[in-house]
């Protein structure tokens, strides 16, 4: 299948988009001059059911909504565009929408940047002690982008709001440096955007140094939901998987991290042949998505999600929280709301689909897991297990919250049981800087 993309310059070129109404069109415009926008051929083809626009999940979850914009921000943008206002004031006024949409949250900028001697590596981060994230300079967009993504940074034009790197001997340095290192994960955007000689040139060198604590490289990418003929008949997919063989081949565990926010992306035959062919690679493929309202918010989507993906031999792993950065109050639930969806998606499959970890927070302090409502000597409470932590030591614990419907995110919560603060604030405090930890976004 011959590779059409979509972006704002040529979407109204979309067949079924000309059929959509005026208004509707152009609130993609708009909206798109803040949030970015790119589809292709395969999702407007395969994915989207344009007989149920505009609620169709794909829909909403590829083309950009009037209400993922903060309140009162789309319609001065609309009466600017209307007015015909200077492209500058129009531009200035974009960045600045963007900047309060929070485009770097959980420190992702003061805190997960690793050094090595004098070098500050902008390209990588490091936020737990066992894994690296790597983002390779070409690898910085995607086949399509998620108007849910909490990397939309990468994709808007803003450079100084970008991770990005070609530095691959200073991974392998830093990799080297710190025996406790034995995960690399390629993310980006996606790495698989690029071609294979281009991710050769950064997994190889990985392979080839011989470094004993590596044990498992990763790649993040969305390409078998978007692209899945990135395995089956692209130039290079041939090259590709033989890439990810060599991987194998050298005792190197690779983790495919794929990424399905609803079953109508497991449905179409193209994908189920690109998973099968990374799978005879001996790649793992591992899946995982946020819950979203207006997307996957219920348990009968989510067992059904786990169901194809076990059946397709991929492994669930995790179920998170949207993070509260782009369009977050269009997609968050809250938090008790999203233990129950996990719950009952949970108890409704057999045990090899209960791999999936969930609900889970990326946020600040590390990954949380929502344990639900609980009462203990007769208090109504909410337990939560920190997954992984800034401090290896607060894996695996547990803490209380005092009962709240309406909580989306941790910081919205109070410690249980009349204490002032959780068991890993005055850690943490000392990680930041001073007055940091009490951002409205974190």
């Amino acid at each position: 299948m011959k590779y059409i993309p979509y972006t704002l310059h040529n979407f109204t070129s979309i067949p079924q988009i000309q059929k959509l109404p005026d208004d509707q069109i152009k609130e993609i415009e708009i909206v798109g001059q803040v949030l970015p926008f790119k589809t292709n051929n395969h999702v407007v083809e395969h994915l989207i059911d344009w007989d149920n626009v505009p609620d169709d999940p794909m829909f909403v979850l590829t083309f950009p909504q009037k209400e993922m914009m903060p309140p009162g921000r789309f319609e001065i943008l609309e009466r600017l565009i209307a007015e015909k206002a200077d492209k500058e004031e129009i531009r200035t006024f974009v960045e600045q929408v963007r900047l309060e949409m929070n485009p770097h949250p959980a420190g992702q900028i003061e805190h997960n940047v690793p050094v090595l001697g004098d070098d500050i590596l902008y390209g990588m981060q490091h936020k737990y002690s066992e894994t690296v994230l790597f983002f390779p300079s070409q690898g910085q967009t995607c086949h399509a982008y998620c108007t849910f993504c909490f990397r939309w940074p990468q994709f808007v034009g803003m450079d100084e709001l970008k991770f990005a790197t070609k530095e691959t001997d200073l991974l392998v340095q830093y990799i080297a440096a710190y025996p406790e290192i034995t995960d690399v994960l390629f993310t980006g955007g996606d790495p698989l955007i690029m071609n294979a000689s281009l991710l050769a040139g950064y997994i190889e060198p990985l392979l080839d140094s011989g470094i004993p604590n590596l044990q498992n490289i990763r790649i993040g990418t969305r390409a078998l939901s978007y692209w899945p003929y990135r395995f089956i008949d692209d130039d290079d997919a041939g090259d590709l998987l033989e890439l990810f063989r060599k991987v194998c081949r050298a005792g190197k565990h690779l983790a495919f991290m794929a990424q399905f926010n609803h079953p109508i992306e497991l449905e179409n035959d193209a994908v189920r042949e690109a998973i099968q062919r990374i799978q005879e690679t001996g790649a793992v493929i591992r899946t995982q998505s946020p819950l979203l309202r207006n997307i996957n918010d219920s348990p009968e989507i989510w067992s059904e999600l786990w169901r194809k993906q076990v059946g397709l031999n991929c492994i669930p792993y995790y179920m998170f929280i949207v993070r509260n950065t782009g369009a977050h109050q269009y997609f968050s639930i809250p938090l008790v709301r999203a233990w129950e969806i996990f719950q009952n998606a949970y108890k409704s499959v057999s045990g090899i689909s209960r791999t999936a970890r969930g609900p889970v927070m990326s946020c600040l302090p590390g990954k949380i897991q929502v344990l639900g409502p609980t009462d203990i000597k007769g208090e109504k409470v909410l337990g939560f297990r920190m997954i992984q932590g800034r401090s290896a030591d607060w894996a695996d614990r547990l803490f209380f919250a005092e009962y709240d419907e309406e909580a989306t995110w941790y910081r919205d919560l109070t410690p249980a049981f009349g204490e002032d603060k959780f068991f890993f604030e005055d850690e943490l405090l000392e990680i930041l800087k001073p007055g940091e930890y009490e951002s409205d976004y974190e």
